[in-house]
């Protein structure tokens, strides 16, 4: 086997997929388990995918996220002790002493369940991605530290084109190559990019006391931190910050951070003490204005990249990679062109249709609670209270938390007769 690649495919394939990550492995899983052969190309060499470093980030994922992971045998190739259980979250407004800030709290009730989802690694779900590749080599070849230098999407076949110079072609390609996909720009296609102007900096904590599996995400003024429950008595602080003061804080001794923390976080959770580095990212939500054209379709953040402050940004990824499958695998037994506009037409339509009110809604929230005006922040605070005192506004929020989208309309119009009255 060459080290950069493992092995090759016995005929061409049907698809190519630019980008390796938990997306677009996930991805050519789904599509082998069609019986669609697939390249993954990815300009990281082969070892990072094999073994992927720890990175900071802790995926929450929804019912419904999990439930794509069991179809494409990645969930239970999780260590158990790597999975977190999240069964509340607590949402608090503004900076205050502990007991006066009121908050508003989710659970998993109504949600058939005792959770509001599992928090995972993404090392994890990246490396258990990689291993589901390999398990279906016979339809997947994976070829590490190939750059795609261009893009050409003709009549009948779209080809890539690699540093190397040497040239790969498919009935269809599919970009999963993250939210500021090259591929994507090469194919012409725009996308909506809201750069917030502020940094994601994410540590995990050891604390004294447990979490108990609550999610805390408190919108100080000035800045927002998550702190969500691992096992272990660990949590992973979220810290969102403007680029300035982050890039700062970075350079900070353990020391001082952890002073910091403390003070921000209230004296909740005990005693803290860093367990593990620190790491930076730059925030930036992304929405593509198109999903697919005549023999390309965009997966993954390359679709649509979600501001951390909800759960939904790997889960749309995998919602994304199970309907492009579904709906390749019906046009496969139809004797369908995978690439041609009209099957993609039908994945892009979907896919927008549910992903573009919770973007909106999504950074609509994100402005209001990083609004450190004054009458913003008494409207954050009205927000907060109405949900309170509104089962219908609050049970929608959680059906979101939960991935549960046709409980969340009935609980709209729930709201809708509430408000009516």
């Amino acid at each position: 086997m060459h080290k950069s690649q493992s092995p090759s495919l016995t005929s061409s394939p049907d698809v190519l997929i630019v980008g390796a990550g938990p997306a677009g492995l996930s991805m050519a899983c789904a599509l082998a388990d069609a019986g669609i052969r697939s390249c993954v190309l990815e300009a990281a060499p082969l070892a990072s995918l094999a073994a992927p470093a720890e990175d900071g980030r802790e995926i929450a994922l929804t019912h419904q996220g999990i439930a794509i992971l069991k179809a494409l045998g990645q969930w239970d190739e999780i260590p158990a002790e790597e999975k977190a259980p999240l069964r509340q979250a607590h949402v608090f407004n503004g900076q205050g002493e502990p007991g006066a800030q009121s908050f508003l709290g989710f659970d998993a009730q109504g949600s058939g369940g005792d959770l509001l989802g599992q928090l995972v690694a993404n090392h994890w779900l990246r490396q258990v991605a990689y291993q589901g590749a390999l398990r279906r080599g016979e339809l997947i070849e994976i070829r590490a530290g190939q750059r795609v230098a261009g893009l050409s999407l003709g009549e009948t076949q779209a080809s890539v084109t690699l540093d190397s110079g040497e040239t790969l072609s498919a009935p269809l390609a599919v970009a999963a190559d993250s939210r500021f996909s090259a591929t994507r720009r090469a194919a012409g296609i725009g996308a909506q990019m809201r750069d917030f102007g502020r940094s994601v900096l994410l540590c995990r904590l050891q604390h004294s006391q447990p979490n108990q599996g609550i999610a805390l995400e408190c919108f100080h003024y000035g800045h927002t931190l998550a702190l969500l429950p691992l096992n272990g008595d660990r949590s992973s602080l979220v810290l969102t910050i403007a680029a300035d003061q982050a890039s700062e804080m970075m350079a900070w001794d353990e020391a001082r951070f952890l002073a910091w923390v403390r003070i921000q976080v209230n004296g909740r959770l005990g005693d803290l003490s860093l367990a593990g580095p620190r790491h930076l990212y730059p925030l930036v939500a992304t929405y593509a204005h198109r999903f697919a054209t005549q023999r390309l379709a965009l997966v993954g953040d390359a679709a649509v990249g979600m501001h951390p402050v909800t759960a939904h940004g790997y889960n749309f990824g995998l919602y994304s990679v199970e309907l492009l499958a579904r709906i390749l695998d019906q046009a496969k037994k139809k004797g369908q062109d995978l690439g041609d506009a009209a099957v993609l037409q039908h994945y892009a339509a979907e896919h927008r249709r549910r992903t573009w009110t919770i973007y909106q809604g999504t950074n609509a929230v994100v402005r209001l609670f990083t609004d450190d005006r004054p009458a913003a922040r008494l409207l954050r605070r009205g927000v907060i209270q109405a949900a309170q005192h509104l089962p219908p506004l609050k049970a929608a929020i959680t059906a979101q938390l939960t991935g549960r989208r046709p409980g969340f309309l009935r609980q709209l119009q729930a709201l809708r007769a509430d408000l009516g009255r």
